[in-house]
């Protein structure tokens, strides 16, 4: 797939972009060569991968020794003899851990008690790192194998290799922090600012437009300037990632025109939903010693092959000499009615639908197509139950035939190289959590007047105010900064070392919340360890993004004096917000020795 501009740095470099999935993953990646064209190309030859179905993509899994050692990962942990050694050997199998990471507020507080825990003695960002260390190791060897003068290739930028690593539209700040924190236990860089810039983060949502836009498939959507949505979902995926674009002015220009959407009801939640059912309806029969091998046959033929509700459906398990004619298990075969399948996707296609109304309605232009991308896509029955439903709505629903599963890792590259989307739409509503000067005829102030502090300065504030830095559904572009003025007073200057501000975010429906102890949603009980020291709690509306700790001690301050006589000094700033490209940076910004004349 090549890149539309030639590479304009003046070394030889390499982009490795690693896609890890729930249950599968992939790895792409593209040769950088001063003035030529770059071409995107995937890793499709992985250790064992002949006993693997589908060229470009492993299993999500990794086993543990009871030691904690790696003693399988990937297309290994699938080889034939590999459960007898697993036993043999007391192993623990680690699947699913990417939703370890997933954010604990809204949808994902739900999905708990359906993901596999991780091995005992593992954090998620010890298991995540071990994989990550596994797909380096995996992409040094086929690029070695498959490139001339391979070693010496990889040898030339070995140490100055680009990561991009994907994720879900819903992970945020606190996600990436883990991720590149994996990154760096997995040795892909080094613990140094350098380093650490080397490793990029795009959601799948982006990855996805940037994946269709590579291929093709906007052309024709797009060509009057509306908007489309994009819904990726791999084929063995947790989530079910949906956002929207449309074209700008320049030419491969795309600008986001709603809030992007991450929903937990990806294909994996098929299977579970498929055990859950399978779980009561196999309860009184010897096969429910099966059950977890029958979940893997309906997953890997009966769930893609699924079309029609009205004809029975067949999951092939065992041999001939396997029969229960009470539970419909004849020569191996398990019959299930179609109508009880389609229940099994009846709630990933609901809130796809429901989702991409909600894009239309809250979209700042006209929405005309909705391109599915990801292995999920290719499910008949998924799509043109969609597609039935949308088609009401006036929304034309495509899908891409070529490489749905490479979809994220693919278009991952072509965000590096390409950078299509100049503008982005904020999730929620950002701001700061401050004590705000008392106003006695302020309603909102008297009411809340028990709680008011007295500052150095004299005056009296209330806390929990809440500083609204940058309101929910707001188009950003990348250079743009937001500022909140803020200002701190103190009574003792040997003391005042530094300030420590927090940025939060607001989750709620409120279009303009104003005080924290206001829609605060559920409350969250979190351990003591990891309290802060407000004296409100946290909230699930209300969450804190990131924290600013900025040392002050140079400041040549001057003391400033209170309606009593007593002295205190002030320090004013201002807190900066930039969201670059898919990351979110947040500032101090002070002035210092100005002069009036």
């Amino acid at each position: 797939m090549p890149s539309n501009t030639p590479y304009r740095g003046s070394t030889r470099k390499l982009v490795l972009a690693f896609d890890v999935g729930t249950t599968y993953s992939g790895i792409s990646y593209s040769v950088l060569d001063p003035g030529q064209v770059p071409v995107i190309k995937g890793v499709t030859r992985f250790p064992a991968h002949e006993h693997i179905s589908g060229a470009s993509k492993i299993p999500t899994i990794i086993y543990y020794d009871p030691v904690g050692k790696v003693r399988a990962v990937g297309a290994e942990a699938m080889r034939d003899g590999i459960v007898e050694a697993a036993e043999d050997g007391k192993w623990i199998k680690a699947e699913w851990f990417k939703l370890h990471l997933r954010s604990k507020i809204g949808e994902g507080k739900t999905i708990t008690d359906h993901i596999p825990p991780l091995p005992l003695n593992k954090t998620v960002i010890q298991v995540f790192a071990d994989f990550l260390r596994y797909l380096l190791q995996c992409a040094s060897t086929y690029i070695q194998d498959t490139h001339a003068n391979g070693p010496d290739l990889w040898n030339s930028f070995e140490d100055d290799i680009e990561f991009v690593l994907s994720h879900p539209n819903g992970w945020e700040g606190k996600e990436q922090s883990q991720m590149r924190d994996a990154a760096l236990l997995a040795g892909l860089v080094p613990d140094t600012p350098r380093g650490r810039a080397r490793i990029s983060f795009v959601t799948e949502g982006e990855a996805s437009l940037h994946f269709a836009v590579q291929n093709g498939v906007l052309s024709a959507a797009m060509k009057k300037g509306e908007g489309v949505v994009i819904v990726d979902s791999d084929a063995g995926g947790g989530t079910i990632d949906v956002s929207t674009y449309r074209t700008q002015d320049a030419a491969n220009t795309y600008e986001e025109i709603a809030a992007p959407q991450c929903h937990f009801h990806g294909s994996v939640f098929v299977n579970v939903l498929a055990r859950v059912f399978l779980l009561e309806y196999l309860a009184e029969s010897p096969f429910l010693d099966d059950l977890d091998h029958i979940v893997h046959c309906f997953d890997k033929t009966t769930k893609p092959r699924f079309r029609d509700a009205g004809e029975p459906q067949y999951v092939k398990f065992g041999s001939t000499r396997d029969n229960d004619a009470n539970i419909n298990i004849r020569f191996g075969q398990l019959k299930l009615e179609g109508l009880d399948v389609a229940q099994f996707f009846q709630p990933s296609i609901d809130c796809i639908v429901k989702a991409v109304l909600n894009q239309k309605k809250t979209s700042l232009h006209s929405l005309s197509h909705v391109v599915f991308v990801g292995g999920f896509a290719a499910s008949d029955w998924l799509f043109d139950s969609v597609q039935r439903s949308l088609s009401k709505s006036g929304l034309n629903v495509l899908r891409p035939e070529n490489h749905v599963n490479k979809a994220v890792s693919d278009g991952a590259i072509s965000f590096h190289l390409d950078h299509f989307v100049r503008t982005r739409v904020s999730k929620v509503t950002y701001g700061v959590v401050y004590a705000a000067h008392y106003q006695e005829h302020n309603a909102e102030h008297t009411k809340r007047l028990a709680t008011a502090i007295s500052l150095p300065s004299g005056l009296s504030a209330i806390p929990g105010a809440f500083g609204v830095l940058v309101p929910k559904n707001t188009q950003i572009s990348e250079t743009k900064e937001f500022r909140y003025r803020l200002a701190q007073t103190f009574t003792n200057k040997v003391n005042f070392k530094s300030t420590t501000v927090s940025i939060w975010c607001y989750r709620g429906d409120n279009l303009n919340p104003s005080w924290k102890d206001e829609d605060v949603g559920s409350l969250n009980v979190l351990p003591n360890s990891v309290r802060c020291n407000f004296h409100f709690p946290l909230t699930e509306n209300y969450t804190k993004l990131a924290t600013v700790i900025v040392d002050f001690t140079h400041l040549p301050l001057e003391p400033l004096v209170n309606k009593t006589g007593e002295a205190y000094y002030r320090v004013d700033y201002e807190v900066v917000l930039l969201f670059g490209l898919t990351e979110m940076q947040a500032q101090l910004a002070w002035q210092e020795k100005v002069r009036c004349s």
